[in-house]
């Protein structure tokens, strides 16, 4: 009876992960399809790019050279500097003068009643010089000079509202790394490929395009004010559908992030993620949670299975579900392999099926905290 019922679930388990694997996530990973090849020159429409900044100093110094380097023929640069006391006004005055480009706005408090990045990028935006607004942080780099022109083209040239874009980390040596690096490139699978099914439900702030007129059409950030988090990812699940937004698939217009080096930082920082995830819409929290608990039924089941038939040493169904665990994982590091070349040009994926394990304790166990917590801060 028991062994009927694992099975029963196993199958149904299996056959859940198996339709998002394929058809999900492979609209991403098969599709020949590389969208918004930003080769239309006709419409060169001013960009402002838009960068919130809190004791950023070494960072600014590093990106604002870069930001004021791109290959793009209209187009300003606009650093909010968010109540900083690490000399990035100075820094900020003296590059002002080498950038005709740069312009910045200094926050020096925040309201009692919002949140401090959402205030910041209010401001900054109301002020900003271009309808066409391009959004990063402070630590990303974009990884070619083609970065505006290909990020805003969904925008410029096909009236888009959102332009969703992939922004990867750096890679380093140790585990924390490698995990990062699977973290979030299941990160842009799933929403890359739930956009491409015109399903959007969220973005990510280190690479994201929209229009100012939009933003302050819609109020800035209402209803999401006492919100910390989520001044990109929730803007994005209220607004965005399948008619105004598009993904930017290409490893030119990436932005590169710099990884959190400690495990404690490292969660913080999904934690705060991970709240923001309770403020999203039924369907979207619908979305996300049949394939996590398929998943966890999935591998229960299967480890159940498996250790119920060793012990009875019936080997013939033993090796049926040990089979058709390494179908599936052969299948999900596929489709890694595939996503990964499309959004960052690298086919190199390893350890897929051993952190596909490692998720699931991640996402019930870090993923519960980060829902049930209270408070989450920015900086």
């Amino acid at each position: 009876m028991i062994n009927d019922i694992l099975w029963i679930m196993f199958l149904v388990a299996l056959g859940v992960q198996l339709i998002y694997i394929l058809f999900i996530f492979g609209r991403l990973s098969y599709s020949n399809k590389n969208k918004n090849s930003g080769k239309n020159n006709g419409n060169m429409e001013g960009v402002t790019i838009v960068v919130a900044a809190h004791n950023e100093k070494a960072n600014l110094k590093k990106l604002i050279p870069i930001l004021c380097s791109q290959d793009y023929p209209n187009y300003d640069v606009m650093i909010i500097n968010d109540r900083s006391f690490d000399g990035t006004r100075v820094l900020l005055e003296k590059m002002m003068a080498i950038y005709p480009q740069l312009r910045t706005v200094t926050i020096k408090y925040t309201p009692d009643h919002v949140t401090s990045k959402k205030y910041a990028l209010t401001l900054g935006i109301k002020v900003a010089k271009n309808d066409v607004l391009l959004l990063t942080d402070a630590d990303c780099v974009p990884q070619s000079d083609q970065w505006i022109r290909l990020m805003t083209a969904p925008v410029r040239e096909e009236g888009k509202t959102f332009a969703l874009g992939y922004s990867p980390y750096e890679k380093d040596v140790g585990i924390l790394n490698k995990w990062i690096q699977f973290e979030t490139l299941w990160t842009g699978m799933l929403y890359f490929s739930f956009a491409l099914w015109g399903a959007p439900f969220m973005g990510v702030g280190r690479n994201l395009c929209y229009r100012r007129g939009f933003f302050m059409e819609k109020k800035a950030f209402k209803d999401l004010w006492q919100i910390e988090c989520g001044d990109d990812d929730l803007f994005i699940n209220k607004y965005a559908n399948g008619k105004n937004t598009t993904v930017v698939i290409n490893p030119l217009c990436n932005t590169l992030s710099k990884p959190k080096s400690t495990w404690k930082n490292y969660f913080l920082q999904k934690k705060r993620h991970f709240h923001a995830g309770k403020y999203y819409r039924s369907k979207d929290k619908l979305k996300i949670g049949l394939y996590s608990f398929s998943h966890l039924l999935f591998w229960v089941c299967s480890i159940s299975l498996t250790i119920f038939h060793g012990i009875n040493q019936n080997w013939e169904q033993f090796s049926l579900i040990i089979g058709i665990t390494i179908v599936r994982s052969i299948l999900l590091t596929s489709v890694f392999t595939s996503a990964r070349k499309k959004l960052e040009g690298n086919t190199k994926v390893y350890w897929t099926t051993f952190f596909d394990v490692i998720y699931l304790g991640y996402f019930w166990i870090v993923g519960t905290l980060g829902y049930q917590s209270k408070k989450v801060r920015w900086k």
